[in-house]
């Protein structure tokens, strides 16, 4: 494998930030509830951390959490939207209208302070779709998609932000809508991890052997390390593509963090020494609950990145960081 740019890897952290966008269809609200409210305490911890750390994060966020009110919202909703055959995973269908008036009266839908937050930080806001889009789903058009982007970057552009990088919600990566991706502007997308268990598939297709694969692999190195290069002849959007994904902390499975931990410093080592790429990602709700666990034991890896950063001039870049310095 080819070595990055100057010969320097690049630490990469990007997260899905989409609150109730990205879940209602999957959990049990009441159920959930806490991990939701819970983003309001996550961004900002976040955002200090990183700080603290010299991490430059990218924040992929669903359109719809920057609205400030119902009014905005319906304003802004794009009139092509994904007519998907199982029409229960639709927002449009059986969601949106249970949204609330504004941030305030529904913290679950809205989230413009957050957005506000993080832009004031200086780390990168990215796009995790308008709607929270299923790319693979049996009814959705490359037409759909490419009204769901547009809508998406007409409220960025709004708050003053040009959205450069796509995380695909679910990880439904789907090669025919780059050409959209790049028309839109965009230079760089969170691809999937290279192997059969995390291939990109729609949601019935999911199986107990592919969820218990990749259970497994994330404490015992099944699948490799997935470090990278990224290939420079192929133009934007640049494939960025994942390499591990932080699992929260679990009391049960609490037994199990150092191997857990291990596992991801081995592959940020790997990827230090070699001049490659080494991506982590998770979701803000995913630390909504056991908050100060969650922090402490991110803190160990970004202590890990400080060791790596000094030894082998490992760099901390956000994706649109990263496919910039690969196209200069």
């Amino acid at each position: 494998m080819n070595k990055a740019v100057n010969n320097k890897g690049s630490f990469i952290i990007s997260l899905d930030f989409e609150i109730y966008w990205g879940v209602w269809d999957v959990v049990d609200f009441h159920q959930y509830k806490n991990n939701l409210l819970g983003v309001r305490q996550v961004i900002p911890r976040l955002l200090k951390v990183f700080n603290e750390y010299e991490i430059n994060a990218t924040f992929a966020t669903v359109g719809l959490l920057f609205f400030k009110d119902r009014q905005e919202l319906e304003e802004g909703l794009p009139t092509e939207r994904p007519v998907y055959t199982n029409v229960k995973i639709s927002p449009y269908k059986n969601h949106l209208s249970g949204v609330g008036n504004d941030e305030s009266d529904d913290p679950f839908h809205y989230a413009p302070s957050l957005v506000e937050l993080i832009q004031n930080s200086g780390q990168e806001i990215a796009c995790h779709t308008f709607c929270h889009y299923y790319c693979l789903e049996q009814g959705q058009t490359v037409e759909a998609f490419a009204a769901d982007l547009k809508a998406a970057k007409k409220i960025a552009v709004k708050r003053g932000i040009d959205l450069k990088s796509l995380v695909f919600p679910r990880n439904q990566f789907n090669e025919q809508y780059l050409e959209v991706c790049k028309n839109e502007g965009f230079i760089s997308y969170r691809g999937n991890e290279a192997s059969w268990i995390y291939k990109a598939h729609i949601h019935e297709r999911e199986t107990l052997l592919r969820r218990v694969s990749r259970w497994l692999d994330a404490y015992i190195n099944l699948t490799g390390h997935h470090c990278f290069d990224v290939e420079r002849d192929k133009g934007f959007p640049v494939d960025i593509p994942a390499s591990r994904f932080l699992r929260p902390y679990s009391k049960k499975m609490s037994f199990l963090d150092g191997i857990k931990l291990k596992r991801i410093k081995e592959g940020m080592t790997h990827a230090a020494k070699n001049g490659l790429n080494y991506h982590l990602w998770w979701h803000p709700h995913n630390f909504g609950i056991n908050l100060e666990k969650n922090i402490s034991f991110l803190e160990k890896i970004l202590a890990h990145y400080k060791i790596l950063s000094g030894k082998y001039d490992f760099r901390s870049r956000s994706m649109q960081q990263v496919a910039e310095l690969n196209h200069q």
